[in-house]
């Protein structure tokens, strides 16, 4: 019923810079939270960056002051912006969204597939 696609990811050097976008279609009547999550391997995922309907922002404190997240929400799309890269931050990044569906009550929870970020010299 609703799909989240990501794009953006790739290979980058140490201290550079990479944009995520993640565009969410379907029978959405409204999107609440949308946030980034990652997962490195042997690790468990974990939260990046949240930004709820009202732009309020929460990042993990491993990435407060390099990453950004923003929202369009005419266009369902949630970026996130990450500069001064590490190595550390290499893993697969993960779109969610908490989605209030057309003629369904509740919210519910989607990912996207998933997108390749890798930092390295």
């Amino acid at each position: 019923q609703v799909q989240l696609v990501e794009s953006g990811g790739g290979l980058v050097q140490p201290g550079g810079s990479l944009r995520l976008s993640c565009a969410a279609s379907g029978s959405i009547f409204s999107i609440n939270a949308m946030g980034w999550y990652r997962q490195a391997p042997g690790k468990e995922r974990e939260l990046v960056a949240a930004i709820t309907s009202g732009s309020s922002t929460n990042y993990a404190d491993s990435v407060k002051g390099r990453f950004t997240i923003s929202r369009d929400n005419a266009k369902n799309t949630v970026y996130l912006q990450m500069n001064s890269l590490k190595p550390e931050d290499t893993a697969v990044y993960y779109c969610n969204a908490i989605v209030k569906l057309l003629h369904l009550p509740g919210n519910y929870d989607y990912w996207g597939q998933g997108t390749q970020v890798t930092v390295s010299s």
